[in-house]
């Protein structure tokens, strides 16, 4: 009877509360991309590079390398990965809702006795009892099956989360290896022109002491070579510290790394790589955009789990005891009780309705966030896409600018040692050389790094990290260890395109 009133039970489930659909962003579909369309329609972009592991084409081995290296072993990874664990453990207490809520073997062995004055007779005796107990909350409006359909987003939502920190890892590594490299570059380029600076300072000096030139001549080229002089320090200062930057990246201490002497003062190079999804796909395909879109499925799902408690909880219950004692003649009694049993908050002065109306405004904010999320990163691709082209237009302008101040200061110098203008033209030339030479290199280094930031807003650089263990074997071990984690350590992410969002009649596999 108790079977086939679950049965019967079980057959009229519904599920309560909003399904979710995915959020709709209405500007999306006509959004063309911007300056990334014009970056993507110019005919001279290479045509053969790679998106998924975007830093190879800049055909760079050492900066290869530490993109690996950080994302595997930089703490924020390590910890991304570990919000995954605890999303999995989080999916599987959800999952145990499907079975009897309370499935209980209760035991007992007392001993008792009376102890009477006056003479009378003492007396003393054992008693035990044993028992299961099983209550099982038929899932009649879906409660459960949402509970699990939202910690199944949030499982998705954890991995998405673990994807972003491996988009960021790879362009912050490539953008502090770039600075790197950049202001290496502008070292060599302010010793240069120092040195250059320096002998023209010898050369003022040796006239002011033959009584051919003033010692003003000899001030101002002191000047200006202590000037140029004393950026050295600055940038030696960004240096080190972009260094310092990049070694806690990789979970290194502080200062320079030793693979950085191959390449030294090369800035890497590349060009934009095919585009071959529209706009629309490639916001919709960043992690942070996935994420907050699993964030939204996950509480659309705990909408419909308040929605539930405000109708009756039905329930099986069920119970099978013995019971004896040492006392002589004393039966031994075998009890049972099955049935089913109604609970019905029916007057909660508005507890239950109001949750659900929290819920819902929960709901929303995490709407609003999406669509926030969503605008910051067409903003994102747009900013990087205009800093990369314009940029480029800028360097073209330099290097023009570099030539022409070369040839200046060679006319300026062979016209000073003739005579036929005085060193204020000489100093005039060498302080335009040093910069155009320095904005040349800076804007090159800025190209860089824009060119990574329109990688990163495209949401590149995540793929790789599916096919790698989520902890590594000394953490597997470790945890292991302390805890029977029964596989779910080692257990495989999907791979890119599994992770369809979570649906009310099912969870993931």
């Amino acid at each position: 009877m108790a079977l086939a009133a679950a049965t019967a039970m079980l057959g009229g489930c519904t599920t309560v509360g909003p399904d979710f659909e995915r959020p709709r962003v209405p500007w999306l579909s006509g959004w063309t991309g911007g300056s990334l369309e014009v970056i993507a329609s110019d005919p001279r972009r290479p045509r053969n590079g790679l998106m998924q592991e975007w830093w190879r084409n800049f055909n760079d081995p050492v900066l290869d390398q530490f993109v690996a290296e950080a994302q595997r072993v930089n703490p924020s990874v390590r910890i991304a990965g570990m919000r995954i664990m605890e999303a999995r453990a989080q999916l599987g207490i959800a999952d145990s809702t499907r079975y009897p809520q309370v499935q209980q073997a209760t035991g007992e062995v007392l001993g008792v006795g009376e102890q009477r004055s006056g003479g009378g007779r003492d007396t003393s005796a054992l008693t035990a009892s044993a028992g299961v107990s099983v209550s099982w909350e038929i899932d009649f409006w879906g409660k459960f099956r949402r509970s699990i359909e939202s910690a199944d987003a949030a499982y998705l939502a954890s991995i998405a989360q673990y994807d972003d920190i491996q988009v960021l890892m790879a362009a912050q590594v490539a953008g502090f290896y770039c600075s790197i490299r950049t202001l290496e570059l502008r070292l060599r380029i302010a010793r240069e022109n120092a040195e250059l600076q320096r002998r023209s300072l010898r050369i003022t000096e040796l006239h002011f002491r033959s009584g051919n030139e003033s010692e003003l001549d000899v001030q101002q080229a002191r000047a200006q070579y202590l000037g140029t002089l004393a950026t050295v320090p600055q940038l030696e200062i960004a240096l080190r510290q972009t260094q310092n930057a990049l070694s806690i990246l990789l979970a290194r201490p502080p200062g320079p790394l030793p693979e950085m002497e191959e390449g030294k003062e090369r800035i890497p190079q590349a060009g934009l790589d095919v585009i071959v999804d529209m706009p629309a796909e490639l916001l919709r395909r960043r992690p942070d955009v996935r994420a907050a879109e699993m964030q939204l499925a996950a509480q659309s799902a705990l909408i419909g789990v308040s929605v539930a408690d405000l109708y009756p909880s039905i329930s099986l219950l069920g119970t099978v005891g013995l019971s004896a004692t040492s006392v002589d003649g004393s039966p031994r009694i075998l009890s049972g009780a099955v049935g089913p049993r109604l609970v019905w908050n029916v007057f909660d002065h508005g507890r239950l309705t109001n949750t659900v109306l929290l819920q819902d405004a929960r709901f929303q904010q995490f709407y609003e966030q999406y669509q926030d999320t969503v605008l910051r990163a067409a903003r994102e691709i747009d900013d990087a896409s205009v800093a990369f082209a314009k940029t480029g237009e800028q360097i073209t302008l330099l290097a023009d600018a570099v030539k022409a101040a070369k040839r200046s200061l060679e006319i300026a110098d062979r016209q000073y040692n003739e005579g036929l203008v005085d060193f204020q033209r000489v100093l005039d030339s060498q302080r335009t050389l040093f910069s155009e030479q320095d904005q040349l290199v800076a804007s090159r280094g800025s190209q860089s790094q824009s060119l990574v930031a329109v990688y990163k807003a495209m949401g590149g650089g995540w793929e790789g990290a599916r096919s790698r263990p989520v902890l590594d074997d000394a953490t597997q071990e470790t945890m292991g260890r302390r805890t029977d984690w029964k596989g779910m350590l080692a257990d495989p992410l999907p791979p890119p395109g599994a992770d369809a969002l979570p649906t009310p009649e099912g969870t993931r596999p």
